[in-house]
């Protein structure tokens, strides 16, 4: 029997650690060795970059915690209403086009692509994009960071519907499909989930 241990390849640590962690390793892990070190790690949240590159998120704050709450609350009252789709939380890590793993503060996906999804699918970081998903800027986050990761990875890989909200400046941003961004400086407003997720709203004014 083959005792020698396992390998992994070696990592490197880039400071600071102002808004997160990026470890380098000396090679791009495979599926299987991204999904060991996670299991390996379940206290880190952790987004596998294209080229290989390993961004782990720190802890939220208090006020940030809540915020993530309540629009993930509001998705899944939604969902459970609608019945034609599934909402997920910050935990959950999608497989996208690109090559990356990524996780959003709150996600919705549709029962079409689910049910595309074979048993083994569904306990893995699926190869699935969602329809809908919502950003929020923690005091900590980069706000130019953030905006790439809507534009360069949710829209770029297929999401419908994305929105980055930011309580630190009191701002929304709507992305769409078709490349279009809006801005919403009323922080008292609702935002709609117009036609990916019809009679979807969600009062700014509750992350307040």
């Amino acid at each position: 029997m083959n005792t020698t241990p396992a390998t992994y390849p070696s990592i490197h640590v880039e400071l600071p650690f102002d808004e997160g962690v990026e470890i380098t390793p000396s090679r791009k892990l495979t599926d299987e060795e991204f999904e060991r070190f996670c299991q390996n790690n379940p206290d880190l949240q952790v987004e596998l970059e294209p080229d290989g590159t390993l961004f782990i998120m720190p802890p939220v704050h208090l006020d940030s915690g809540h915020f993530e709450l309540e629009i993930a609350g509001e998705l899944r009252n939604y969902a459970k209403k609608m019945s034609n789709g599934h909402a997920y939380g910050p935990s959950t890590g999608f497989k996208l086009p690109d090559g990356s793993t990524r996780a959003a503060d709150a996600a919705w996906v549709s029962d079409e692509q689910l049910s595309r999804l074979s048993p083994e699918d569904r306990k893995s970081f699926a190869r699935i994009v969602p329809e809908f998903i919502v950003e929020i800027r923690s005091d900590t986050d980069r706000l130019a960071r953030l905006q790439r990761k809507m534009t360069e990875v949710w829209i770029a890989n297929g999401a419908l519907l994305a929105w980055l909200i930011d309580p630190v400046e009191q701002k929304a941003y709507i992305y769409r499909a078709d490349g279009s961004i809006q801005i919403v400086t009323d922080f008292t407003a609702k935002m709609s989930g117009e036609t990916v997720l019809p009679g979807f709203e969600f009062d700014l004014g509750l992350l307040q």
